[in-house]
């Protein structure tokens, strides 16, 4: 079995996306044995109401049977944009997301902001996660338009500490993972789940040491990202470098409770 906890549906102003529908991520899917897979529409990170990105991939997800047996929508919210509590309800029980995606470094708020802490914290007493994306594309390639900075994991840490008892996804770690030690106890709380999209996991078998194997699962940043490499990294594991079953779709099965 195979889970993929971080792909997408939608558009990327900057860069033409391929395979970035339902019909397309199920594709790929097919071709690399993916029983299921987490998604986001990006639009939601574009769109002033996130909410239609929201409905746009729910309406497409229930357009098909293979799609609703498929797919795992996880929800994007902002929590500065008004009515953001009544959209946190749809999604989660109307829509049954069991995820919710923030964006503060795009829809321009900070990690502590009372908002998003609260957010967090209703998704926590609702029992859904929230994932946080270290880095969408590579500022290196950027558009101009686009954002200049990008977040490592340290600047999303203080939102674990102000609400630790919520579970969180971190997700494409491409940016700076130098931490403390009380930081690094933080990320090791069976509460967070990482995904082996990002760049910097250059040795997968080093960062299971340094976690916890029970810390990471497939991801694939699909299609903003090629689908192989994030598989890649647990395939190319020796046997005495860990279970690949955990990160195939153990740890994501326990994390989201499946």
């Amino acid at each position: 079995m195979l889970i993929d906890i971080n792909a997408y549906t939608g558009h990327w102003p900057f860069k033409r996306l391929h395979g970035n529908s339902c019909e397309g991520v199920l594709a790929r899917m097919n071709e690399y044995g993916t029983d299921l897979s987490v998604i986001t529409n990006l639009n939601g990170i574009f769109y002033k109401n996130t909410q239609s990105a929201n409905e746009e991939l729910y309406e497409e997800i229930n357009s098909k049977k293979a799609f609703r047996n498929r797919f795992l929508p996880f929800g994007v919210i902002n929590p500065i944009y008004a009515g953001w509590k009544d959209d946190f309800n749809v999604c989660v029980k109307k829509m049954g997301m069991k995820g919710i995606r923030v964006y503060p470094n795009y829809h321009d708020y900070t990690i502590t902001d009372p908002a998003l802490i609260e957010l967090v914290k209703m998704a926590r007493d609702h029992n859904v996660a929230i994932a946080l994306t270290m880095r969408m594309v590579d500022e290196r390639q950027r558009s101009w338009m686009d954002l200049a900075t990008e977040w490592s994991m340290k600047d999303y840490l203080p939102l674990v500490k102000a609400v630790p008892d919520a579970k969180y996804m971190l997700l494409n770690l491409s940016t700076g993972v130098a931490l403390s030690p009380e930081e690094e106890a933080l990320v090791k709380q069976p509460n967070i789940l990482m995904d082996t999209s990002g760049r910097h996991i250059g040795h997968f078998a080093n960062f299971c040491k340094r976690f916890g194997a029970e810390r990471f699962a497939f991801g694939s940043h699909f299609p903003v990202f090629d689908y192989y490499t994030g598989l890649l990294r647990i395939e190319s594991l020796r046997p005495d470098e860990g279970d690949k079953a955990l990160f195939r779709y153990k740890n994501a099965q326990r994390f989201l409770g499946l």
